[in-house]
C-alpha cells in the first residue's frame, strides 16, 4: 500500500470516528436543550439511516440487496441482528447519553471490545493470555475511575447513566459477534442497512416516528440531519472505505478518536464536567483497544 493510500485510509477512519463522537454530543444537545426523547430519536435514526444505507447498497450491488430474504437462515439472522443488535446498540447508547452525558456514554461503550474478547475466550475454552488479562484490568480500572472518581462510596454519574452505558457495551459486543457470518456472505452495507430498517420498524411499536415530543426549530433539523447523515451514514461508509487502505487493527486503533471527540466537544459546547480522573479512566479504557489489537496469532473469528 502506497503512502497516498494509507493517508486516505487514515483520513477516512478519523472522519468516521469524529462524526460518531460528535453525533453523541449533538444527541445530548437534542435531549437536554430541545427535550427530544431518546426513544423517538432511536426510531427516527434507525429508519432514516437504514433507508439511506440500503439505497447505497442497492447502488453498489443492485438486486442482490433483496436476495438476503430468499434464505431462511439469513432471514432469521438478520431479524435477530435488527431487533437485538441494532436496537441494543443504538437505544442503550442514546439512553446512556440522556441519563448521563455523551462523553461518559461513549467511553463506557468502548468496553465492548473487552467483552467480545472474553466471549471468544469462553467459547474456545482456553485460559486468557497475559495481554488479555492486562486488557481486562485496564478496562475495569478505567471504568472504576470514570464512574467513581476513585471513591467507591459515590458514583460520579447517575446510576441510570452507568447502567445504560454498560448495557451499551454489551449491545456493541452482540452487534459485533452475532452478524459475523451474515457479513461474510452479504457485506456490511446490506446487512447494516436492513438491520437498521428492521430495528426501526420494531422500535416503532415502542415509539412511532410520528409520535414526536420536544421542540422543533431550524436547529433541531440541523442537529437531527447531522446525527442521521454524518453521525450514521457517512461515518459508517467512511469507516468501511478505510478498510480498503488499512488493516482492521489499524482502523480499530484510530477509531479510538470517537470517545475523545465526544469528550472534547461535550466539554467545549455543552459544559460537561470532565476532570483529570475522567481523562485517566478514558485513556485506560482506550488502552484496552491498543492491547487487544496488538494480540498475536488471533483466530479468524477473534480478528473480526
Amino acid at each position: 500500500m502506497n503512502l497516498q493510500g494509507r493517508t486516505k485510509g487514515i483520513i477516512l477512519v478519523l472522519t468516521a470516528a469524529f462524526f460518531w463522537g460528535i453525533s453523541g454530543t449533538v444527541s445530548q444537545y437534542l435531549f437536554q436543550e430541545l427535550h427530544i426523547s431518546a426513544e423517538w430519536l432511536t426510531t427516527a435514526r434507525l429508519l432514516s439511516a437504514g433507508f439511506l444505507l440500503t439505497l447505497i447498497a442497492y447502488k453498489q450491488h443492485g438486486n442482490r440487496v433483496f436476495d438476503v430474504w430468499r434464505h431462511k437462515a439469513d432471514i432469521l439472522g438478520i431479524v435477530i441482528f435488527g431487533i437485538i443488535g441494532m436496537i441494543g446498540v443504538q437505544y442503550t447508547y442514546l439512553a446512556a447519553i440522556k441519563h448521563g452525558n455523551a462523553a461518559t456514554a461513549t467511553v463506557l461503550q468502548y468496553l465492548g471490545p473487552a467483552i467480545v474478547t472474553g466471549y471468544f475466550i469462553l467459547k474456545a475454552k482456553r485460559r486468557p493470555t497475559s495481554k488479555e488479562m492486562i486488557a481486562v484490568f485496564l478496562a475495569l480500572f478505567g471504568t472504576f475511575l470514570l464512574v467513581t472518581h476513585g471513591n467507591i462510596q459515590n458514583l460520579s454519574i447517575s446510576k441510570l447513566g452507568f447502567l445504560w452505558g454498560i448495557l451499551a457495551a454489551f449491545g456493541l459486543a452482540f452487534y459485533t459477534i452475532q452478524p459475523i457470518e451474515l457479513l461474510k456472505r452479504w457485506g456490511s452495507t446490506i446487512v447494516v442497512g436492513w438491520g437498521m430498517i428492521i430495528g426501526g420498524v420494531v422500535f416503532s411499536f415502542v415509539t412511532p416516528p410520528w409520535s414526536f415530543e420536544g421542540e422543533w426549530y431550524f436547529s433541531t433539523s440541523l442537529a437531527f440531519l447531522f446525527v442521521v447523515v454524518c453521525g450514521t451514514v457517512l461515518a459508517f461508509y467512511s469507516y468501511l472505505e478505510s478498510l480498503k487502505y488499512l488493516s482492521a487493527s489499524e482502523t480499530s486503533l484510530l477509531a479510538c478518536a470517537e470517545p475523545l471527540s465526544a469528550a472534547v466537544t461535550s466539554v467545549l459546547f455543552l459544559n460537561v464536567a470532565f476532570g483529570w480522573i475522567d481523562w485517566i479512566g478514558t485513556v485506560l479504557i482506550l488502552l484496552t483497544i491498543v492491547v487487544l489489537t496488538k494480540k498475536q496469532k488471533a483466530s479468524p473469528e477473534e480478528s473480526l
